[in-house]
């Protein structure tokens, strides 16, 4: 083999330092840590031999404070494109051995521009986040860049999916880049996401608080509602990863794929009949119901340990996808609040964006009352989901299983506001407001005129209660399409997806709608 020339030499010599990273010691500390290094995670996370790179000679072009003698392998951020289970996928893995993967001008504009790529080549993104926060040595450079990475964000949201991983600390206004994605994979032992860190609180407003407590899991995946799915170490992360990627679209303009699961799309599930309590108040767990009614049993939830009053998730019905919106009984009796009224929402909407159809269950007896959720906002929080059903074009199924009553009726998808098909379970009891309550408004003079009060009372419940309290009174208005059994539930669903499979309903034109904030 012919020697290389001094031109190749230089070549090798210079990525072989890029590929170094930050050097022996800087990654040996990475890995002391628990953490793999962002080449070790971009190696774990493609299809073997698939990964190509790009931007991997980009460097910063600082001279202030030292940085003339500072060098930062690859910027600190590894960007490029390959296959994650044969899917095409483009990411951006932040270096913490390369200057703690600070966030500069260039740094930025990698991230950017790979955000950009990925739009325009109509592939889903991956953000794996690790880094020390902004570069404060490039001054407005590091701030402008910011706005490149965010715009860019924001102009491929709705396009291509967009899945951020915090492998670790997130910090400063780069905060706002795994926000700003759908969703968010927050690792419980190394992640970290705040606006500032604990130095910055501590100087500014004078408290003290740990890293872990102001920022990690507890505090988003529970707290704030950031954090979308929790995961352990790296690898447990990028495996949830390419588990979510498995129900989502390239983009946009796609439907996720169809898979044969080999569970039977007519299959029955009698021991749905008679499992739930038909006394509205007892409690049960929903999910023994969804992972009776999904493919196989195969549910992944998202925002599993926030607003637990309400469960979404994806699932396969005869092998499509489809977002899951269900009532959860056994916490807080599923009435709805302000937070959970953000978390179905803002998963409905995303739903619609690329194309995968909802099933919504209902037990639910209403939007939560009282000051505390008056105060913030339940009325605007609450018609955010309104918005986002109503919005909404895909296919849209909904059961009524137990409770359906008021404006949770009607916020959860009912007839008219965006559900297609309609199915009631015999012991549904869909109505405005429950009997005690209807009663005591209704025949207040009565009652109170009676000689016995409380036997007229029960009167008047009974009444209303046989009147309303079921699901034949909506089914005879046409606001539910049949009433089934809950074995069928299954069998129904599977049926609706397919019907629906093709609809394409038309709507005015407009940019969007002017959802509540």
């Amino acid at each position: 083999m012919a020697e290389l020339s001094a031109k190749y030499q230089d070549f090798l010599r210079r990525r072989a330092e890029i590929m170094e990273q930050g050097g022996e010691a800087a990654v040996a500390k990475q890995h002391k840590e628990g953490k793999l290094t962002a080449r070790e995670r971009i190696e774990y996370f493609f299809d073997p031999g698939t990964f190509t790179e790009i931007g991997t000679f980009v460097k910063h072009r600082t001279t202030e404070f030292g940085m003339d003698k500072k060098k930062v392998p690859a910027e600190g951020v590894v960007c490029g494109y390959g296959t994650v289970n044969g899917r095409m996928v483009m990411v951006g893995a932040e270096d913490y051995t390369a200057m703690a993967g600070t966030f500069g001008e260039y740094h930025g504009k990698k991230f950017a521009n790979a955000i950009d790529m990925a739009k325009e080549m109509g592939i889903p993104f991956f953000g794996l986040n690790d880094s020390g926060g902004a570069r404060l040595q490039e001054g407005m450079d590091t701030l402008e860049a910011y706005a490149w990475l965010f715009r860019s964000q924001n102009l491929a949201s709705g396009i291509i999916p967009q899945i951020a991983l915090l492998l670790g600390p997130c910090l400063g206004g780069q905060a706002y880049h795994p926000v700003m994605q759908d969703f968010v994979i927050q690792s419980r032992n190394h992640g970290y996401m705040g606006i500032a860190g604990p130095a910055f609180v501590k100087a500014q407003l004078g408290i003290e608080i740990s890293l872990e407590d102001l920022c990690g899991v507890q505090a988003h995946a529970v707290k704030s509602g950031c954090t979308h799915i929790v995961g352990g170490d790296d690898k447990d992360c990028l495996d949830l990863a390419k588990k979510l990627l498995d129900y989502l679209p390239q983009n946009n303009m796609e439907k996720p794929a169809r898979k044969d699961t080999g569970d039977d799309p007519n299959r029955l599930v009698p021991e749905l009949d008679g499992f739930i309590p038909e006394e509205t108040f007892m409690p049960y767990d929903m999910h023994d119901v969804i992972n009776k009614i999904v493919d196989n049993g195969e549910f992944f939830e998202i925002m599993e340990d926030y607003a637990k009053n309400a469960i979404i998730g994806f699932a396969r019905f005869d092998g499509r996808s489809t977002g899951i919106v269900a009532a959860q009984p056994n916490w807080m009796g599923a009435v709805i609040d302000c937070d959970t009224s953000d978390k179905i929402a803002r998963f409905v909407r995303f739903c619609d964006l690329f194309n995968i159809p909802l099933v919504n269950l209902h037990d639910t007896p209403a939007y939560m009352i009282g000051p505390d959720q008056e105060h913030k906002g339940i009325l605007r929080h609450g018609a955010k989901m309104l918005y986002a059903y109503i919005d909404a074009t895909v296919p849209k199924v909904s059961i009524m299983m137990r409770k359906s009553f008021a404006g949770a009726y009607l916020g959860m998808c009912c007839k008219d506001t965006g559900a297609d098909i309609v199915y009631a379970w015999p012991e549904a009891t869909l109505t405005i407001v429950g009997a005690k309550t209807a009663a005591s408004v209704i025949f207040a003079k009565e009652i109170r005129n009676a000689e016995d009060p409380a036997a007229k009372q029960a009167e008047r419940e009974k009444e209303y209660s046989d009147t309303f309290e079921n699901p034949y009174h909506a089914a005879a208005r046409g606001y539910v399409d049949d009433v089934i059994l809950p074995s069928e539930t299954r069998k129904k669903i599977c049926a609706s997806l397919a019907m629906l499979e093709n609809k394409n309903p038309a709507r005015p034109w407009r940019k969007y709608s002017n959802i509540n904030m």
